[in-house]
Parts: structure tokens; C-alpha cells; sequence
């Protein structure tokens, strides 16, 4: 497999349906949504642009099978998975505040090979692929060096349903933000893992998340030079749904606070 050949057709798939994702964005009606569940919303456009990935991937590799977040199509493959995410930030581009991206990633035999992850509106493409680095736009990207929180700059997500671990994570968030710079929420987990392996961001947490959240992210940061883990510091993050991605520098001090509350 030529993971680099492959990952550059993955981008022009992934451009093509961003781009019709911006058209839409241009005259998107809000009464156009659903609820999938509490504060869980859907467009027709997340659907098309899920429909439009899923048609072009399968091209690339016939034999492949998807996780999607909007159940277009799931079905896991033999040897490769795609786990998609179309809008990542869906609430944001029904809202019209500009922060979305599309998120790709490939697993071969249950190991990440590729993460795509196209912040549409600024055009940032971010990718990595399995025998190569992580790049922004073609220009190779690494996590920050900052070794001290105090100087860190964190993202975070705030749980839209299952509000049962709630109250402990509104005392992990204030805990945190007496710790460092400030907490960041853009409401797309995709784009804040892409921070973390730009060193944008130091270090990102968050939990109830899903895999089409945060599949090509975690790779981007990993490949990076950061670290991924779960709340208790092991590889299971995806299986957990809960993620602390950071620099490798920062890892103990935020593991640390996270544990006295999860």
C-alpha cells in the first residue's frame, strides 16, 4: 500500500465535498435541521456530505468498509475502515459561526494509516499518513515544546447530553483554568486535536466522545509527536470515548488533575 498516494487522494475526496459543505453554508436555512437526540443536531448537509465521502472513499478502496456519525453506511471491513465524520462542529454551521471540519481517518487491521482533518472555512488542511509526518497545508507540523502548564493553552468540549458527570467536570474545569493560560471551547473536537498537533493548542481533554469525533485527530497528534490516552492513561481512548491528547510535555500535570476527578 502507498499510504502517501493514497492519503493525496483522500484530500482531493475531502476538498471536493468541503467545498460543496461552504456553497451550502452560503444560504443554509436553520428550520433545515433535526434532532437526533437531546442538543444533538443533523442537516441535510451533514447527510449529503457523508453520502458524497462515502461514495468517493469507496472508489479508492472498493473492498473497505465505514463507521459514519450519520449511519449512511456501517459497515467494518475485512482489512480497512474509514471512520467519518462529515461536519464535525454541526452546531457551529447550523449557528453560523465559522468553525467545522471534515474528519477522515483509516484503519488498516484496527491501526490508524490516515487522518485527514479540513478546517473548511480556513482552508487547513491537516494529514498524516503511516511512514510520514504530520502536515498543515503540506508543511510539516509538530506539537508545541511547552513543558509547563502554567503556560498552556487547553481546549476542552462541554458534554451536550448525559449530564450524570457533569458536577465533577465543572470542578475539573476550574481547577484547570487556575492552572494555565486559558480553556478554549470551538466545539469541534476534530479542529482541537488538530491545534494540539500544530501547537496551537498544548494539551485537549474531553469525554463522551465518539470515534468518527476524534479518529483522524488522535492520529494527527500522534504522528505529531504527542501523546493520546484515555482519563485513566491507557491506549483504549476511542473504546473509552474519553480523550486527554497533549504536547507529551504537559501529560502528568493535566493527567494528574483529571484523576482526582474521573
Amino acid at each position: 500500500m502507498n499510504y502517501e498516494l493514497l492519503c493525496s487522494k483522500v484530500i482531493a475526496v475531502t476538498r471536493l465535498t468541503g467545498n460543496f459543505i461552504r456553497k451550502e453554508a452560503m444560504a443554509f436555512d436553520a428550520n433545515a435541521i433535526e434532532y437526533k437526540g437531546l442538543n444533538d443536531l443533523v442537516s441535510y448537509v451533514d447527510k449529503n456530505a457523508e453520502k458524497q465521502l462515502v461514495r468517493n472513499l469507496s472508489k479508492l478502496l472498493p473492498e473497505s468498509g465505514f463507521i459514519t456519525e450519520e449511519d449512511t453506511v456501517n459497515t467494518l471491513g475485512k482489512t480497512y475502515t474509514w471512520i467519518i465524520d462529515p461536519l464535525d462542529g454541526t452546531t457551529n454551521f447550523i449557528h453560523g459561526v465559522p468553525t467545522y471540519a471534515i474528519s477522515i481517518a483509516l484503519y488498516e487491521e484496527n491501526q490508524p494509516v490516515i487522518g485527514v482533518v479540513y478546517e473548511i472555512n480556513r482552508g487547513e488542511m491537516f494529514f498524516s499518513f503511516k511512514g510520514g509526518a504530520a502536515y498543515l497545508n503540506n508543511k510539516e507540523i509538530h506539537v508545541s515544546k511547552n513543558a509547563n502548564l502554567s503556560q498552556s493553552l487547553l481546549a476542552t468540549g462541554f458534554p451536550y447530553y448525559q449530564f450524570d458527570k457533569q458536577p465533577q467536570y465543572m470542578q475539573l474545569f476550574t481547577e484547570m483554568m487556575q492552572k494555565c493560560h486559558g480553556l478554549r471551547r470551538i466545539g469541534s473536537a476534530a479542529v482541537d486535536l488538530a491545534y494540539v498537533a500544530c501547537g496551537r493548542f498544548d494539551a485537549f481533554f474531553e469525554y463522551n466522545l465518539n470515534s468518527y469525533d476524534v479518529a483522524a485527530g488522535a492520529y494527527l497528534v500522534q504522528q505529531a509527536g504527542g501523546k493520546v490516552m484515555n482519563f485513566s492513561g491507557g491506549d483504549e481512548f476511542l473504546e473509552a470515548r474519553e480523550m486527554l491528547a497533549t504536547n507529551g510535555n504537559v501529560t502528568d500535570q493535566i493527567l494528574a488533575t483529571i484523576k482526582k476527578y474521573f
